[in-house]
């Protein structure tokens, strides 16, 4: 569940950002990674702390082991989409189970900007 990013930078001249998030689990191998899918969310138009309350399910996944997901948080822009910050969880050190784990993460540990939970 992607509950919502909270304190981002507005990349955008005119306006504020259009924030959207996209995620890839990927099984960390020493020379290859498999990624096992990916999602993007919603755009969020003028919003630098957007909410979006969607759900993303991965299918097929064998075990955590090993397993990375990385998150970008972009600003939909024509052309070219920027880059406004983005974290990798490691599953595998979460000790995830049955019941939901909410994991907040700072997107732009430079800065110390914008939260993903």
């Amino acid at each position: 569940l992607l509950q919502k990013v909270t304190h981002l930078k507005d990349a955008d001249r005119l306006g504020k950002s259009d924030p959207y998030v996209k995620f890839e689990l990927e099984k960390d191998n020493w020379v290859f990674d498999k990624t096992l899918g990916k999602f993007t969310s919603s755009k969020k138009k003028n919003d630098c702390n957007p909410e979006y309350n969607e759900t993303f399910t991965f299918e097929n996944v064998p075990t955590v082991d090993n397993m990375k997901l990385h998150i970008k948080v972009m600003d939909d822009d024509i052309g070219f989409d920027d880059y406004l910050g983005g974290c990798t969880i490691n599953l595998e050190k979460l000790g995830l189970g049955t019941d939901p784990v909410q994991v907040e993460k700072v997107i732009d540990p430079k800065k110390g900007e914008g939260w993903f939970s």
